[in-house]
């Protein structure tokens, strides 16, 4: 005799960076399994595990290699919050009395937080300039093993340029070879690559803060940030 199937409820997340409204379904018991099985293990296991578990617990189409970092991180906290307790619980030491403290996130609460000075287009001279696209998941999970900051940055570049263009043509990156576009970026002056690294460091990401009190009185924030500071 067949047994019964279980019927899950379905939910909505909005993708932060297309703003698209994807069906999703709660964890279950195997996806807590593959969590827990990464959790011992190293950080790219971790990459992995997180990618299986929003590609198993969506209903649309949806390639998560190609998800922004922030998209993968906002959509597994939602899933989090949907499957397991949207309490968080966590606990973080204060650097001025050295005590630790206690807190409860609410991850229904977290959100992206959007910079508005984050520009993907970057001019070089007037005439001459590029556009760039956010770092997917698969870009990322590739520089994984790249420990050189320099040759870290340069890599994920080269994989984050969408188009170069001039005052009479668009050129798309994926029809140039990687030591074209190497060759592109090391001919850039210092002020466009300034542009570039700020790109890079007002991209959106994961936000929260904590506010409370210390022994000595003091008024204490914790600014969370990414994924990891959510489980810390």
């Amino acid at each position: 005799m067949a047994l019964p199937k279980i019927s899950v409820p379905v939910f909505t997340i909005k993708i932060p960076s297309t703003g698209k409204e994807l069906k999703f379904r709660p964890f279950l018991v195997k996806e807590e399994k593959i969590l827990l099985m990464a959790q011992q293990s190293e950080n790219s296991e971790i990459l992995l595990a997180l990618k299986q578990i929003i590609n198993n617990c969506c209903f649309d189409d949806l390639d998560v290699n190609q998800l922004a970092t922030f998209d993968l991180e906002y959509v597994f906290l939602k899933l989090r919050a949907r499957s397991v307790n949207n309490i968080a619980k966590l606990r973080y030491r204060d650097n001025e009395d050295d005590k630790v403290y206690d807190f409860e996130v609410n991850l229904d609460d977290v959100e992206i937080k959007i910079d508005p000075e984050n520009n993907n287009k970057i001019d070089i001279n007037g005439e001459v300039g590029m556009i760039l696209k956010f770092p997917s998941v698969a870009v990322t999970e590739k520089m994984a093993d790249i420990t050189d900051q320099s040759e870290l940055l340069n890599n994920i570049l080269i994989h984050t340029i969408d188009t170069i263009y001039d005052s009479e043509n668009v050129y798309p990156a994926k029809e140039s070879t990687e030591q074209e576009l190497i060759e592109f970026l090391e001919n850039l002056d210092t002020k466009s690559f300034e542009k570039i690294e700020k790109f890079f460091s007002t991209m959106p990401k994961l936000y929260h803060e904590l506010h409370y009190k210390n022994s000595f009185d003091h008024d204490r924030t914790i600014k969370l940030s990414s994924l990891q500071d959510f489980f810390t």
